[in-house]
């Protein structure tokens, strides 16, 4: 018998989700991925950019990305990359396109130790072949985002994103998120791009909050 089988007799695998059992090799179970609600096909327009999710903020979505960005449960961003990548269509992986993580504040990331952003970037140009430019950065202040409506959340975050030294902005931008409640950080880093070069930019997120 394989290592990996007498593992998994010791301790079944676990839903990333939810907890509960799931099959070997199947990160989340199938309850979790029935509560999934998928999307359309077609991006919102959020402050001037097009934002396009595979499912809603909801259901089982909720807790696999809180695996992700508060228990470090990087499986989760291969999870989420993976359904990203099969539900889009070709065009908005198109060749030549920089897939670019929406960045943390510098406090925040010291605390994660990562940036989940960055994970499902990187999960995605596995699967898409495009090249993962990490060139935003937070100037700090901006504060805590979560609570805030879309016209505070605009008002903290104007000139607090901004293009790395030494960095070029791509001409051609995907931005990479985990979610997308009212677009305002999403917005703020198409605004820093445009103004350093960019000319077509647009955002793909695992999730978008509902009413979006």
């Amino acid at each position: 018998m394989r290592l990996s089988s007498v593992v998994s007799l010791a301790a079944p695998p676990s839903c990333l989700a939810c907890g509960h059992h799931a099959r070997e090799r199947e990160p989340v179970c199938a309850a979790c991925r029935r509560s999934l609600r998928w999307l359309g096909p077609e991006p919102v327009l959020l402050h001037g950019l097009l934002v396009w999710a595979p499912v809603a903020y909801e259901g089982a979505a909720r807790p696999l990305v809180r695996a992700l960005k508060y228990r470090g449960a990087f499986p989760a961003a291969a999870v989420m990359a993976a359904q990203m990548a099969a539900t889009a269509r070709p065009a908005r992986f198109a060749e030549g396109t920089a897939l670019v993580p929406v960045p943390l504040t510098t406090s925040r990331r010291r605390r994660r130790g990562f940036n989940q952003a960055e994970r499902l970037a990187a999960g995605l140009g596995v699967r898409t072949g495009l090249t993962v430019s990490d060139c935003l950065k937070r100037r700090g202040g901006g504060g805590a985002q979560v609570g805030r409506d879309r016209e505070a959340r605009l008002a903290a975050l104007q000139d607090a994103i901004a293009l790395r030294s030494r960095c070029a902005a791509p001409e051609r931008v995907l931005l990479i998120d985990d979610v997308c409640t009212t677009g305002a950080t999403l917005a703020a880093c198409a605004q820093a791009l445009r103004a350093a070069g960019s000319r077509h930019v647009a955002a793909a997120v695992y999730a978008l909050t509902p009413g979006r």
